[in-house]
């Protein structure tokens, strides 16, 4: 017997794994590459635009390269009224309801995640199906109510109710997280004196951040683009958020000024994107977490 016969085991050697096979290409994969680099496309174009745009004096509708890029645009609406005033509204806005929402979520999905009771499957349907139930078909009934309270106009109930409106959708998510967390842990801190309160705090919490930062990320993105909260709660121009001083922008001008639009537009995305930044490398880990956990 040679010694290309022998088995591996008696040679030493290591059998040699040859990698995966290459599949052949097919028209099937050509077609669907085809339709995905197409929608990729239809969804850059708008932000093309919106690029373009910016730096262009003269813009349009139509993409096209500015014979001459300037940061006119961005001069004319970097200003209070226009936009730093309505961005800081929506900051206090959008921050506070998110706040609020995470921290009612955590409160809310821990006794849903670690105790039982009979209430427990009615109560998680009911939020499944306030989380689709969209916000247009409550508003009039909210507006009543909050014109019958004299609410109207103010921040801070805009702030509770666009939290209460989240709510549902952030504790289905935080339980999910929590459900993640071994009950062994806890109970070593309950057997060290630690409350339910502290071992949340301090067991449950830490171990749940990347979850916590995708409900964070959520619920803001969610708000940050919110328009019809704010544009019916609220009445008092120095109050209005981004979201609702974006439509009042159009109507200010006779003629649409498409490139003070786009320049607005960057600027007002702009915090979300630094949140994501902040945010990045948890919210992956959050999502991995995510699709491990028992529902």
């Amino acid at each position: 017997m040679s010694r290309v016969d022998l088995p591996a085991a008696r040679t030493g050697r290591r059998p040699v794994r040859s990698g995966p096979a290459k599949q052949p290409i097919t028209v099937d994969k050509v077609l669907s590459s085809a339709a995905l680099l197409l929608i990729a496309a239809v969804f850059c174009v708008p932000l093309l635009w919106v690029l373009l745009a910016s730096i262009n004096p003269n813009a349009s509708l139509s993409v096209a390269w500015p014979q001459q890029p300037s940061l006119e645009n961005f001069n004319a609406i970097l200003n209070t009224k226009t936009t730093f005033r309505p961005i800081l509204n929506s900051l206090i806005l959008c921050g506070g309801a998110t706040v609020l929402t995470v921290f009612c979520s955590a409160l809310a999905a821990y006794p849903l995640s670690r105790y039982r009771s009979r209430a427990k499957k009615p109560f998680l349907m009911i939020i499944v199906f306030a989380t689709g139930l969209p916000i247009t078909a409550i508003m009039v009934p909210v507006y009543a109510m909050f014109v019958q309270v004299n609410l109207i106009d103010s921040t801070p109930a805009a702030i509770l109710f666009l939290a209460a409106s989240a709510l549902p959708y952030g504790i289905f998510l935080m339980k999910n997280f929590m459900d993640g967390v071994p009950r062994e842990i806890e109970e070593s801190a309950w057997t060290e004196g630690a409350s339910s309160l502290q071992a949340l705090r301090f067991v449950v919490m830490p171990l749940i951040r990347p979850g916590t930062s995708v409900v964070t990320i959520f619920t803001f993105v969610g708000m940050w683009g919110n328009f019809f909260v704010p544009f019916m709660l609220l009445l008092s121009p120095d109050k209005l958020p981004a979201s609702v001083s974006l439509y009042t922008f159009f109507s200010q001008y006779g003629q649409v000024a498409y490139g003070q639009l786009a320049a607005f537009s960057l600027v007002y995305s702009l915090p979300v994107l630094v949140l994501y930044l902040l945010m990045g490398r948890r919210l992956g880990v959050g999502f991995t977490a995510a699709g491990g956990i028992k529902g």
